[in-house]
């Protein structure tokens, strides 16, 4: 199994790259960032001081959307990023939540999505792409491979990222849900004629290290809100009775009113008083060293090749390092 680590892209930017040149000595193989340039520093400046900071490290956003920059632009990045540094980028991509929503924008299609994948992966690899009604090309790419990862929660989005994607993101560690969802993505590649072995699996959820329970679910109850807004546009789209989704991930927003992105994935949003102890105990990792490992395994054994932590608490100085001494190994 794989391990990576999210961050935010807080200033100061120099924290970020630290973060992720501390996380490779501790045997992280993934350094990936938020992706929502008005709540944060832009991503994109960043990942280049990342990547010069290590040496083995693959870097990239979790997630990136087709509605905030054009699609040649995003290729272009990727494809300079590994001409530098060596294949060494990933391109985590869904719909679009933060960034979009607080510019005023609905998150995109699924028919965006599923083109704007298409286009910046051919790009960064040198191929030629039909583009807004032209051909083109990066002439200067040379080698250049990007693997695309899909993020989504939906049984259209579970069957796209199937159907088309290097890869699936699920943000959240519920094994329940995990076992439903890769089931889906795998299902759907296996209809697609593509062998559902060759797609990455990706988990992402906040991970605390620690002995007070309480005080874990209290800096990680943030991410159930995150995780709410997909959700609740899921709930709008199937219902909050639908056979289409699992109760197991739409019953707990019945109490959701409303989200306020100022707070967003940060410890202490008053706008996730509604998600209960039961949903951070699922979609995280809490606890101590031994209840990590034993989620972990359990993940590992449902088809998961990277566990990435989102490091938005209190203690991402000791959680990397109780991962990178001790429980990284125990997994390997």
């Amino acid at each position: 199994m794989d391990f990576g680590v999210v961050l935010q892209t807080d200033p100061p930017a120099w924290r970020v790259v630290d973060l992720a040149a501390k996380a490779e000595t501790l045997g992280f193989s993934h350094g990936w960032t938020f992706d929502s340039h008005i709540l944060w520093q832009e991503p994109y400046v960043i990942y280049s001081q990342m990547l010069s900071a290590t040496n083995r490290m693959i870097v990239g956003p979790m997630v990136t959307n087709p509605g905030t920059r054009n699609w040649t632009v995003t290729a272009s990045h990727y494809a300079t990023l590994n001409d530098m540094f060596g294949n060494r980028t990933v391109c985590g991509i869904g719909r679009g939540d933060s960034a979009m929503r607080v510019l005023g924008h609905a998150p995109t299609k699924l028919a965006t999505l599923s083109e704007s994948m298409t286009v910046i992966k051919g790009l960064a690899e040198g191929e030629e792409v039909d583009y807004n009604g032209t051909t083109q090309q990066l002439p200067w790419s040379q080698g250049s491979k990007l693997p695309i990862l899909m993020a989504g929660y939906g049984p259209k989005a579970l069957k796209l990222c199937g159907e088309q994607a290097d890869g699936f993101i699920l943000q959240l560690a519920d094994l329940q849900l995990a076992e439903w969802m890769i089931g889906a993505v795998r299902s759907a590649a296996a209809d697609a004629g593509r062998n559902p072995d060759d797609l990455y699996m990706c988990v992402a959820a906040p991970a605390y290290v620690g002995d007070d329970l309480e005080h874990q679910r209290d800096q990680c109850r943030w991410f159930g809100g995150m995780v709410g807004n997909h959700v609740a546009d899921l709930v709008a789209r199937y219902g909050d009775e639908s056979d289409s989704v699992p109760a197991a991930l739409t019953d707990y927003i019945r109490g959701r009113d409303g989200y306020d992105y100022s707070g967003h994935g940060k410890a202490g949003h008053s706008h996730t008083d509604f998600v209960p102890d039961e949903i951070i105990d699922r979609f995280c990792i809490l606890g101590d060293e031994a209840a990590h490992i034993a989620k972990l395994e359990k993940l590992r054994d449902l088809g998961v090749d990277q566990f990435a932590i989102y490091l938005m608490h209190d203690q991402k100085d000791e959680t990397l390092n109780a991962y990178g001494q001790r429980i990284i190994p125990a997994l390997r």
